[in-house]
């Protein structure tokens, strides 16, 4: 939803015309400045801030999985920041991980990602109750 202010000027100084008379029309200028309102910057930052979350936990998962070098610097970061945003979802299963060779699903990952999905959905629709539609007049 997007607040716009509509502000007009009216002038009734002389104009030349094109044949080089002078008329004393009014001239009216509009200008119209459209922005989002505090309800959708919100719900912008929101859906940011849930989509880098969801970012990370999947790379978490996808590196877990493809039994990533954890002496790389990125794959050190991307595992610390998603054992952070993780850290709250595990216990919830019995299971947190599961191992094959190298390779690790973890189970406490998806869990973490479908639980911040949920937490973002909830936030939206939260947010959606005090939505304001414009009236129509």
């Amino acid at each position: 939803m997007t607040i716009q202010e509509q502000r007009s000027v009216t002038t009734d100084a002389p104009i030349t015309t094109e044949t080089g008379a002078l008329s004393n029309r009014t001239v009216t200028s509009h200008k119209l400045d459209v922005r989002p309102s505090n309800n959708e910057t919100a719900r912008r930052i929101i859906v940011l801030v849930a989509g880098l979350i969801q970012i990370v936990i999947g790379l978490r998962i996808v590196l877990l999985l493809l039994d990533a070098r954890t002496g790389n610097l990125l794959v050190q970061v991307v595992n610390n920041v998603g054992g952070l945003l993780t850290a709250p979802f595990q216990g919830i299963l019995r299971i947190s991980a599961v191992a094959s060779g190298g390779s690790v699903l973890d189970v406490a990952a998806v869990v973490a990602f479908v639980g911040w999905t949920i937490i973002e959905l909830v936030a939206l629709w939260a947010l959606a109750i005090f939505r304001r539609e414009p009236s129509l007049a």
